[in-house]
């Protein structure tokens, strides 16, 4: 073979291969609807086979933390930037354990004493627990779990839709459409299911929730998720769910930071709910000075930074 023959087909086998890569990574793109969506930890082996064997929402050191938080599982998008800002302000934390599940699954947690999940059981006890105010409130009148509490960012609700928005909702009220399959957080669990309901009541009162609650619930048209910051943005990329009322920083996440194909519809102020997120530090927190610590820096510009980075409000617009 000449030299001239030699380079041709050099770059035809280097073109071919990169077209084979760049086909392959479109394919691993289309099946990287699949949660987790953050970084994973840097070293070790990395073995994950999205969806039978990922665990999307425990995040970090599970053995000896020096750390353990529990946060309200629609923030999991912060996750790994907020932790990286905390290393950087308290260097000496560098084990930390993080839960993002619903409040109601960490709260029965706190109750029962372990998570399992799988065939993991889990046995921390969380040092800072976060949630909607009112949650926070009514544990702290409950239980008395906290030792200080503190407001840090709010969140109002929108509507997550595919691309283009093929069966063109315009709001609430066109969740109650028989032809419109909706992704809604069970209500049993998932405390955003309430604020939602109050939404549906103020567009078009006890008939539409009525209507999407009852009616769409058993004739399926209605899906009722078990943990809706993963499975309600899942169903609408797949093509299973036409809508879901969700956060509006969860939509904003895969809209404008994972570029997925999907488009978000706004809810009017008058019949949308904010939500206000509380830190709360626990009063037998394990490690007592790093849950102060985490807690000061919750309200710090660093931490108000991550959040603003991701779409979430201010608590004082």
């Amino acid at each position: 073979m000449s030299n001239r023959s030699f380079r041709w087909c050099r770059a035809w086998f280097a073109g071919a291969l990169l077209a084979a890569c760049a086909g392959a990574y479109a394919g691993q793109a289309h099946d990287d609807y699949l949660p987790p969506w953050n970084p994973p930890p840097a070293g070790g082996e990395h073995f994950s086979v999205p969806p039978v064997d990922a665990i999307a929402d425990l995040h970090g050191d599970v053995v000896d933390p020096q750390l353990t938080v529990f946060f309200a599982g629609n923030q999991f998008m912060v996750v790994h930037d907020l932790l990286a800002a905390f290393r950087k302000a308290y260097p000496r934390y560098q084990r930390i354990y993080v839960e993002t599940l619903p409040p109601g699954i960490l709260a029965r947690q706190i109750e029962t004493g372990s998570l399992v999940m799988g065939n993991l059981r889990i046995a921390l006890k969380p040092d800072i627990f976060t949630a909607g105010k009112a949650s926070i409130a009514q544990r702290q009148k409950h239980h008395h779990w906290f030792a200080a509490t503190a407001d840090y960012a709010r969140n109002p609700l929108a509507i997550l839709v595919a691309k283009g928005n093929p069966k063109h909702v315009e709001g609430l009220r066109d969740l109650g459409r028989a032809d419109v399959r909706v992704s809604m957080p069970n209500p049993a669990w998932e405390g955003i299911a309430r604020q939602i309901e109050a939404s549906y009541r103020k567009a078009g009162g006890e008939a539409l929730v009525h209507t999407i609650m009852v009616t769409k619930v058993k004739d399926g048209s209605t899906f009722l998720t078990h943990i809706h910051h993963r499975q309600s943005p899942l169903r609408v990329l797949q093509g299973k769910s036409d809508a879901a009322p969700v956060w509006a920083t969860e939509a904003y996440f895969q809209q404008h930071i994972l570029h997925r194909p999907v488009d978000t519809v706004t809810i009017p102020a008058a019949q949308n709910v904010t939500a206000t997120y509380t830190v709360a530090r626990m009063a037998d927190a394990p490690h007592a000075q790093a849950a102060k610590d985490f807690f000061a820096f919750m309200q710090s510009p660093a931490a108000q930074a991550v959040y603003r980075k991701y779409g979430f409000q201010a608590v004082k617009p």
